[in-house]
């Protein structure tokens, strides 16, 4: 190629070259395809270990980040044309250069599916235009057991595809709410399990919203601990870390944005809210589980013969716990949000608490939350946990 293009084609490849560099955790490959005549002259540049490996005509070298446009361009001196292909998660840039003309193109995820053919329309299984679509994270729904083999929602999967899809819209707006300009948000799920949940909206901030993010996952089992780091790697999640603790002994070193929750039982819920409060983390998503706490502490002579009732005396205590929750939140200067999460009839435990930091506390919360606690007997061990004054 003469000299002109290939200078053109080092000042775009720089640009990638430093996008390369800001967006590490989430590069995925570089191919170049270069042509002498009819000949063809494949290169790939792809991760190892932290390291950038770079293989040209049978050769594998190692490069520095900031060597890459320079040896790209050097090999391109020797061939007449190079169509070169960076792939970052949810982001292809193409470039095409020859002695006439060098030009760029991108072309986010949802081009790149239709462009290859593979599985772009979700099966018509509700009327709703869904926050995850198939096409799009086809991988990710295959790797988490959504999809089967041939790339259809599996029959038995249908309604946690649709859970999970309504996750992803019940928070839409605080994700968005969330951002800070050019900064990355970072997640921290408590009790994250197998992080189903976390991988999907790993995918759905990165790839959909196009922003940087990082994910903590906590939990004490070390088997499912090692199971979400299969899993993303398997993915090429490089974004994600997975530690083997307790809730309680999490020392945040870093500013987190947010903090999730699913279903984590009785107390462990208020040891997660109790994180967020004390690290100063602007919004939390709470689904509780099982409500044992107050369920053993509470009495309200009024109720003495509705609640004399088993059954329903630990109805009354899930939404007193809540209830709870909620208020002491509010206290605290937290916008809480109690909504329905999935139907009834699939679950009971079927209640999200969103909230998010919007001003200081409020002494007129406070005051209503300590006269509850006196008339009903309760010592919650939300407020022992956040040191509620």
């Amino acid at each position: 190629m003469n000299r002109q293009s290939l200078n053109k084609l080092s000042l775009f490849l720089t640009g990638i070259e430093q996008r390369l560099i800001d967006n590490w955790e989430f590069f995925k490959s570089i191919t170049a395809i270069y042509k002498s005549g009819t000949r063809e002259f494949p290169a790939k540049v792809w991760q190892d270990d932290a390291k950038l490996k770079m293989n040209f005509n049978g050769n594998t070298e190692t490069l520095e980040s900031n060597w890459l446009s320079a040896r790209i361009v050097k090999i391109a001196q020797n061939y007449d044309s190079v169509v070169i292909n960076y792939e970052e998660r949810g982001t292809k840039i193409i470039i095409e250069a020859d002695d006439k003309n060098v030009r760029m193109k991108t072309q986010d995820a949802k081009e790149q599916k239709e462009a290859i053919k593979i599985h772009n329309e979700a099966p018509k299984i509700s009327n709703r235009d869904y926050y995850i679509k198939v096409g799009q994270a086809y991988e990710l729904l295959r790797e988490i057991g959504i999809l089967s083999s041939n790339g259809k929602i599996k029959n038995d999967m249908i309604r946690k595809y649709n859970q999970i899809d309504h996750f992803v819209e019940l928070i839409d707006d605080m994700l968005r709410e969330s951002f800070e300009e050019n900064e990355s948000l970072t997640i921290l799920d408590c009790g994250c399990g197998k992080s189903y949940l976390t991988f999907v909206l790993n995918y759905y901030i990165r790839e959909v919203l196009k922003k940087s993010c990082r994910f903590i996952g906590l939990d004490y089992s070390n088997t499912v601990i090692e199971a979400s780091k299969r899993i993303a790697q398997n993915l090429g999640y490089r974004n994600m870390e997975f530690r083997v603790t307790d809730i309680r002994n999490y020392q945040a070193s870093e500013k987190i944005h947010m903090v999730i929750s699913l279903h984590a039982c009785n107390t462990a819920t208020d040891e997660a809210i109790a994180l967020a409060v004390n690290n100063n983390v602007k919004s939390m998503v709470m689904v509780p589980c099982c409500q044992q706490e107050i369920l053993k502490q509470y009495s309200y002579p009024p109720f003495e013969q509705i609640i004399k009732h088993g059954i329903l005396k630990a109805r009354m205590a899930d939404v007193i716990t809540d209830g709870i929750r909620a208020l002491i939140l509010e206290a605290l200067g937290y916008k809480v949000s109690i909504v329905e999460y999935i139907s009834p009839t699939e679950t009971p435990k079927n209640l999200m608490l969103r909230a998010i930091k919007t001003q200081a506390p409020d002494s007129r919360a406070l005051a209503e939350y300590k006269k509850l606690k006196e008339m009903l007997g309760i010592n919650p061990t939300l407020e022992k946990l956040i040191y509620l004054k």
